[in-house]
């Protein structure tokens, strides 16, 4: 679980070793594949038409990518703090929204970074609109925050807890 706060981000220890493992197999032996892919593909002559040179130079640029962005990630982070139990909506929990104040229309998410996006739980980043509207309110009080039109939401916070996974 991820939890995004003035660049630093907190992650369960299970988190941090799988974005760890992938840093490690990305630095190590993905750059290694992709060099001889590079290679094999620079052997082929002519390479502004050569489509598996340019698609392999391509999937480098997102690797490397991906590569600076886990360690940005990694550095920044601190391993196993959880959030209070207190009620308060941050990253880290699980928060139930009805809206707009309709208890019959509700939604359920985790406030976290993406790297902790899952199958089980809907995931919205405390960056994202809906994020920022509800980021720092409790039980009981109304959020609001812009839809992609420009129109204002509010939704009533019914509950947040901490994620246990």
């Amino acid at each position: 679980m991820t939890q995004t706060s003035d660049n630093v981000t907190w992650l369960t220890q299970e988190a941090y070793n799988k974005l760890k493992d992938e840093l490690e197999y990305l630095s190590g032996p993905a750059r290694t594949e992709i060099t001889v892919k590079i290679a094999a593909a620079r052997e082929e002559g002519d390479l502004r038409e050569n489509g598996g040179y340019h698609a392999a130079k391509e999937e480098q640029g997102k690797q490397e990518l991906r590569i600076r962005q886990l360690t940005q990630l990694l550095q920044h982070a601190k391993v196993g703090e959880a959030p209070a139990d207190d009620g308060i909506v941050e990253p880290g929990m699980v928060v139930t929204i009805a809206f707009d104040g309709d208890e019959n229309d509700t939604m359920t998410f985790l406030l976290a970074s993406r790297e902790y996006a899952s199958d089980t739980i809907e995931t919205y980043s405390p960056q994202s609109p809906l994020g920022v509207g509800v980021n720092g309110k409790k039980a009981g009080d109304d959020a609001q925050y812009e839809l992609p039109n420009g129109k204002k939401a509010t939704v009533k916070i019914l509950s947040a807890k901490p994620y246990t996974g």
